[in-house]
């Protein structure tokens, strides 16, 4: 089959054949791959960011599949071939605490897709049954592999959010982009909050409106005085950051009102706060990393739902080096596809 695989840090990925994955054990399944999203985390691989807990070269990168199942293990799994599935980028082991406990996103000895194993940009994919949820009959493989992971993490930050939102509330955005676009249809869903888009690219504010922003806010210097203006001096009761890094979680903090939330979902950044300001203010600060399973088949219910939708760019695996070169370059609106 031909992959894209990763042989030296710092260098782009190199479509090559390669032996197809078979079946190892009986909860294996391989996936025939419909279509695998890019994201900036695939960036961060190639940059090394990962190399002390990823296997060795070279390797298939890509974590967000999408695809039919092709063949199974031996035991009874629940999924046949032909059926459509959307692959959860973690292999977890269904035994430690966290993944007793529904946290499977926190298992202690999970295996990232595209880095730790074999990944999904390829022409199939071995994962288990444990790391599927099957797709509505209605939703394309090429649409929904931008949800596995872009699209998870900003289900679950959103979903951590809902309690601070209460009806006439305030949600900030920042980084409209590939993983805010979805986050603004979610917020228009599980709440009532007005939606405050910030970035520092016209392009992803248009990209903001377009799915529902109430206010698009320009990142050019004077975008933390604006959210304040926007919301009547109190500032946003949560913002949302999926950039984190730079000024955005000093910004992001800055734009809170008392008793306000932030998520960061982005990182590469640092955060420095006063204690007095966390205490007076109440405020909570959080990290917030990718959903879990059971999350995963909440997303895809309201994705077969129309509730969600993912901007897409699909560029063939072929065109894979030019497909990241444009992320690094922010020129893709939405979120980058590959289909083998």
């Amino acid at each position: 089959m031909r992959a894209a695989r990763l042989h030296a840090y710092g260098e782009p990925p190199v479509v090559e054949e390669i032996a197809d994955p078979v079946v190892s054990g009986p909860d294996d399944v391989i996936v025939r791959v419909g279509a695998t999203g890019l994201c900036r985390t695939d960036l961060h691989v190639i940059d090394g960011v990962f190399e002390a807990i990823s296997m060795p070269l070279p390797y298939t990168m890509g974590h967000e599949t999408a695809g039919w199942v092709h063949a199974v293990g031996s035991a009874d799994q629940g999924f046949a071939p032909g059926d459509a599935v959307i692959v959860h980028p973690y292999v977890t082991c269904g035994r430690c605490g966290p993944c007793r406990a529904g946290s499977d996103q926190l298992c202690e000895r999970f295996r990232f897709a595209g880095a730790m194993v074999d990944g999904g940009f390829a022409e199939y994919l071995r994962t288990t049954s444990r790391s599927l949820v099957k797709l509505d009959p209605s939703t394309a493989p090429v649409e929904a592999a931008g949800l596995a992971d872009g699209g998870l993490a900003a289900y679950r930050a959103v979903k951590r959010s809902v309690p601070y939102l209460a009806p006439g509330s305030s949600a900030v955005v920042v980084g409209a982009g590939g993983l805010g676009h979805i986050a603004i249809q979610l917020l228009q869903t599980m709440t009532a909050a007005d939606i405050i888009a910030v970035d520092r690219s016209p392009a992803a504010l248009d990209l903001a409106a377009s799915f529902g922003a109430s206010t698009v806010i320009l990142a050019d210097g004077g975008h933390v005085a604006n959210v304040r203006e926007t919301t009547g001096g109190r500032g946003a009761s949560v913002v949302l950051d999926f950039v984190g890094d730079g000024t955005t979680p000093s910004d992001g903090l800055a734009m809170l009102a008392r008793g306000g939330c932030y998520v960061t979902v982005g990182y590469g950044g640092r955060l420095e706060v006063d204690t007095a300001e966390l205490v007076v203010n109440e405020l909570t600060v959080t990290g917030s990393l990718i959903g879990s399973i059971t999350e995963l088949g909440e997303l895809v219910a309201l994705a077969a739902r129309s509730r969600v939708t993912v901007a897409t760019r699909v560029y063939p695996l072929e065109e894979i080096r030019s497909a990241m070169s444009d992320l690094r370059a922010g020129e893709i609106r939405g979120r980058a596809v590959i289909v083998p």
